[in-house]
């Protein structure tokens, strides 16, 4: 059986859905109170938009802050725009949701990051899954207590 159910990929999506609606109520009614946010994505993803000079400041990774001021936030199904404020210079960017690598509001603790696995990596999980799936078959199994990870 070769189809399996990727995980990962729909959390990720679910996670990225959660974005787009937090933007959409931001676009549609301000921030609430104290939150703002920290957003770090790929500034060498194909759909990123940047101004050059930020592009080379920031050849791999840029990090925005979504706080006091910020205009023209526009949310779409596949990313996000807004004009920034960079040492008294507005810019125009467009953000991609899957160019993000961390969505962060400090106000209230709340993080998401997106993690990415190398080739290697791939192939290191297919192992422990075949393995995994071999030990299921022959009436082992891996039990995980849910009570480690309460707080």
């Amino acid at each position: 059986m070769s189809r399996t159910i990727e995980y990962g990929n729909l959390m990720h999506r679910a996670m990225r859905g959660l974005i787009q609606e937090v933007l959409c109520d931001v676009r549609d009614n301000g921030l609430p109170g104290a939150h703002h946010f920290f957003i770090t994505f790929d500034t060498t993803h194909p759909d990123a938009a940047l101004a050059d000079w930020l592009r080379d400041r920031y050849p791999s990774e840029m990090t925005v802050v979504m706080q006091h001021w910020y205009d023209a936030l526009e949310v779409t199904d596949d990313g996000f725009s807004v004009t920034l404020n960079f040492g008294d210079a507005p810019e125009r960017l467009y953000v991609p949701y899957d160019a993000i690598k961390t969505f962060v509001d400090p106000s209230v603790e709340f993080g998401l990051r997106f993690e990415t696995q190398d080739v290697d990596e791939e192939a290191e999980i297919a192992e422990d899954t075949a393995q995994t799936d071999e030990n299921t078959q022959a009436g082992e199994a891996d039990i995980v207590s849910l009570d480690s990870f309460r707080k």
